[in-house]
């Protein structure tokens, strides 16, 4: 008989590891905390719950380096892209989805496969010797027990980043007298229609009293051990953009660019306050990079000085968690095993990548990762020309030394700076292109090599299998 692989957390990373393995044929125990061991971010005790925006980000494979990515998984058969298809909502050119249904639908699959056995109950430090292939992808919310373990082996402290949750509004109580439907540049996406979103407008008057409010607010307050932790660049509260500069927000999630107020067309909004679907039903839409560590009743206050939003009842405010990661590439050898104890994988946020789709693609990994190694054959990491490669590459060695000697690496989405040099097009029929045209072909040559090669090291991965 096969002995299991052993998956530490049924997050986004968690779940796609355990698919994996499990229709490769390798028998899976995933073990999960909740509900027995809440954590100051999820709400349900689901599999893959999202707990921050409910968008998987651009869909387009040709010129976005996360669409690229989606385009990868589906092609290696991945669970939470065929579920995020199933329980896409509009969202413009982004896949979002609906959030509750897609968290039942990958816990229903996993818990209906035979080959996945789901044990509930916290891993508390490391797990026992007799596990000896293990894949931890507990993610940035790790619990204090396994995180100090982990920590103890390595030597290393962790590296930690604050990350913020936008809030979620009723449909019902959006003005829709002051609001309208729009995608920017009505521009029509996976499932959409050109109108996926619901558009606040501010004059500069209203713009400048939020901002006010938005700096003057009551914040949450850090504990003294959080106070010098960094926030993700791609994720920061609205506030700490605010502080930025008071016209920061409109060129972030309040630019007006690309919209036309259809109450009054002929006005043009300083500002825009975004709101996407957040379920099927589309009785909640989330409030579009409205990440916030205001306290509730400065928000709610706050956010319905916006027009349109003077009535919004909210079903989820904003909120704040701190979230851990690995130095990766000093502790993780390119398989994705720790080095001080190789028979622990680790996959996801835990690792530095960041983002929901990166999270559930390093999973992707470390379960065929961990399936081969279960199964005795090779595996050869996909080459860094591709989205997985590029991750892989980023978590395990792409960084460099600071003159002090400490490590720059820092949390990262999936972006075509991860990738290596690619010649793209000058000219076309003996023509040079301009600037934009020479940026969609760099794009779509990365993304072109990146497919070939992904396809070719597929079908080696499978001949390797087969051995």
């Amino acid at each position: 008989m096969t002995e299991p692989i052993h998956i530490i957390g049924a997050g986004m990373a968690g779940s796609e590891a355990a698919w994996q393995a499990a229709e490769a044929g390798v028998p899976v125990v995933l073990h999960e905390m909740r509900p027995l061991v809440a954590t100051d971010a999820h709400r349900t005790d689901g599999f893959a719950e999202l707990v921050c925006s409910n968008s998987f980000r651009s869909d387009d494979a040709e010129q976005n380096a996360v669409g690229l990515l989606h385009w990868e998984m589906r092609q290696a058969g991945s669970l939470i892209m065929e579920m995020a298809g199933r329980h896409q909502v509009p969202a413009g050119g982004a896949l979002a989805v609906d959030r509750d249904a897609f968290s039942a639908d990958v816990t229903a699959a996993l818990k209906g496969h035979p080959r996945v056995t789901v044990e509930t109950g916290e891993i508390a430090g490391l797990p026992p010797h007799g596990w000896d292939n293990v894949i931890v992808a507990t993610g940035p919310l790790t619990s204090p027990a396994l995180a100090q373990a982990v920590r103890g082996l390595t030597g290393e402290d962790d590296l930690a980043f604050f990350d913020a949750i936008a809030p979620i509004v009723h449909r019902d109580t959006i003005n829709m007298d002051v609001a309208w439907y729009q995608s920017r540049y009505d521009k029509v996406g996976p499932g959409g229609t050109g109108k996926d979103y619901i558009n606040c407008p501010l004059t500069r008057e209203q713009y400048d009293f939020f901002i006010r409010g938005l700096m003057d607010g009551e914040k949450t307050d850090f504990k003294e051990w959080e106070a010098s932790t960094p926030y993700f660049d791609g994720c920061l509260p609205i506030e700490v953009m605010a502080e930025r500069g008071p016209e920061t927000l409109r060129h972030g999630p309040m630019k007006p660019r690309g919209l036309t107020n259809a109450h009054q067309p002929e006005q043009k909004p300083y500002a825009v306050v975004q709101l996407r679907q957040d379920n099927k039903l589309g009785t909640l839409y989330n409030i579009v990079g409205f990440q916030t560590k205001l306290k509730y009743a400065a928000q709610a206050a706050l956010f319905r000085t916006i027009p349109g939003l003077e009535n919004a009842e909210f079903a989820r405010l904003g909120g704040l968690h701190r979230n851990t990661f690995l130095n990766s590439p000093k502790v993780l050898d390119e398989h994705l095993r720790l080095k001080a104890d190789p028979r622990l994988r680790f996959a996801g946020q835990i690792t530095g990548v960041e983002g929901y789709v990166e999270s559930a693609a390093m999973g992707l990994m470390a379960g065929r990762m961990a399936t081969a190694e279960r199964k005795g054959a090779a595996f050869i990491v996909p080459p860094a020309t591709t989205a997985h490669g590029a991750l892989i590459n980023h978590i395990t060695g792409g960084h460099i030394e600071t003159t002090d000697h400490k490590s720059s690496f820092q949390p990262m989405n999936v972006n075509f700076g991860l990738f290596p040099p690619v010649d793209a097009p000058k000219k076309i029929d003996g023509k040079r292109l301009s600037h934009t045209d020479k940026a969609v072909a760099r794009k779509r040559s990365y993304t072109s090599r990146a497919m070939a090669d992904f396809t070719a090291w597929l079908e080696g991965a499978a001949a390797l299998a087969a051995k």
